[in-house]
Formats: C-alpha cells, sequence, structure tokens
C-alpha cells in the first residue's frame, strides 16, 4: 500500500468520523443555505501572467515537519499581503498536521480565495468544504474513479466551488478532460513514491487545451524553476515548501513575481 493509499483510507476513517457528529444531510442543508457566489478561486487563475498559489503547510510525508512554528493566521495574512492569488490550506490531520480549524479561521481572516487542500474521496468532503469557507476542492484522480471525479467536480461547481483536478500522467489527463475538469493540476511530485521531476509539467502541458486552466504543482524552488514554467504556458504555479522555509514569504513572492 502506497502513501497516498493510506492518506485516501485515513479520509474514508476521518469522514465516517465526522459523519456521526453531524450526518451528511445536515453537512448538505448547510453548505446549500450558503450563498452560490462566482467561481472566485478559477478567475484568480484566469488573470494575465502567472498565478500563485501559496501553501499554508506545517508537514508533508516527504519532508517530515517543514513549519515547528506554525503561525497559520500571520502566514496567511502575509500571503496575502504579498499578493498571492490564492492560499492553499492543508486540513490533512495524520501526514500533513492540518486542521479544519485553520481553513476556517484563515477563510475568516482573508479576502484572498482559499483551496481545501485534501484528499476528497466523498461528497461530505465538498460539502464541509464549503462550509469552512473554501472557494476551491481538490480533486485527486489517482484516488477516484472517472464517475466519482465527474460527480464530485459537478457538485463542487454546483455549490459555487472550484475543483482542481489533479494528474500525473496522460492517462490521468484524459481521465480529467473526460470529466470536464475547467481547472487540471499536474502534481510534479509522484504521490506513490514521493520522487519529484518539474519536467513532468512540461510534458503534459501540450496535451491540455488552452481555455483549461493548468496548474504546476510541488517542486518549485526558485527562479529558474518559474521561468522554465512560464516558458511553457502554465497558468499558475502551487508553491508550498519553499515559501513555507522562507524568513521573508512577501520578498520571496515579489521576486518570483518579476519572472512573469
Amino acid at each position: 500500500m502506497t502513501i497516498l493509499d493510506e492518506l485516501a483510507d485515513y479520509a474514508r476513517v476521518r469522514t465516517a468520523q465526522a459523519k456521526e457528529k453531524i450526518s451528511a444531510e445536515e453537512m448538505e442543508k448547510r453548505a446549500r443555505a450558503l450563498p452560490k457566489g462566482e467561481p472566485v478561486f478559477e478567475n484568480a487563475l484566469r488573470k494575465d501572467g502567472l498565478s500563485y498559489i501559496c501553501e499554508v503547510k506545517k508537514a508533508s510525508p516527504s519532508k517530515g515537519l517543514i513549519a515547528t512554528d506554525f503561525p497559520y493566521l500571520s502566514i496567511a495574512k502575509e500571503y496575502e499581503a504579498a499578493g498571492a492569488d490564492a492560499i492553499s490550506v492543508l486540513t490533512e490531520p495524520r501526514w500533513f498536521l492540518g486542521s479544519n480549524d485553520y481553513l476556517q479561521e484563515i477563510t475568516a481572516a482573508v479576502q484572498t480565495p482559499c483551496l481545501r487542500k485534501d484528499f476528497t474521496i466523498d461528497p461530505y468532503m465538498i460539502y464541509e468544504a464549503k462550509n469552512l469557507g473554501a472557494s476551491a476542492v481538490l480533486l485527486i484522480c489517482a484516488i477516484l474513479s472517472e464517475t466519482e471525479l465527474t460527480q464530485y467536480r459537478a457538485l463542487a461547481e454546483d455549490l459555487g466551488l472550484s475543483a482542481i483536478v489533479e494528474t500525473h500522467d496522460e492517462k490521468e489527463i484524459e481521465m480529467a478532460l473526460s470529466a470536464g475538469a475547467k481547472i487540471i493540476g499536474v502534481n510534479n511530485r509522484n504521490l506513490k513514491d514521493f520522487s519529484v521531476d518539474t519536467g513532468n509539467s512540461k510534458r503534459l502541458r501540450e496535451l491540455v487545451p488552452q481555455d483549461v486552466v493548468f496548474i504546476s504543482e510541488s517542486g518549485v524552488k526558485g527562479k529558474e524553476d518559474i521561468e522554465r514554467l512560464r516558458e511553457i504556458g502554465v497558468d499558475a504555479v502551487l508553491v508550498g515548501e519553499s515559501l513555507m522555509r522562507s524568513v521573508d514569504k512577501k520578498a520571496l513572492l515579489a521576486e518570483w513575481r518579476k519572472q512573469g
């Protein structure tokens, strides 16, 4: 069993526990009572130039503890002040040390649209994301069937949420497009063995139509990476570890923005 399989299995356990506290029917009722609104997350990534999704992340399975000091609200506000187009918030608690509370507090404190970064395996998690204030959810091809992917993408959009459909290879790009994805993320990290290859985005870019938002995820460490991704026509980059380890996140993001 890979780490990705374990993450998905634990998400099922977490969801079952959550349903014991708040039923699926009640979670859906609360979500549908909220205004649908515009797809602000998708719109933020469709602007001219390269968009930046800045991640609030305490730890990861591949790197372990990234931030011993984790003032998540301050980090999110710093990203917003630095001009982040969107913010990604980890809510997976075991391997990433994330929390739903982090997301709820951050979305209440900033105007920047936020992604709930988690391992979505049940419609419940999409309703949950809406209630936590998220503007987008992550749907990972490797842990969903094509039917689930299509249904979850449609559900998210019905609630006014954007859906990043995450892929890693040609087959998953085809799966994402078949599911009607409006935003496709290419993870440069193989979630089965955690190897990283930023060339993955270059290889897959030409398979994605220009009207679909294309995000490069993971492995972006410096100006050279940013420049290479800009040259191949990437619409947005999702950056976590490099920003989280930076003492001056605003200065680093400003430096990258000069690249495009």
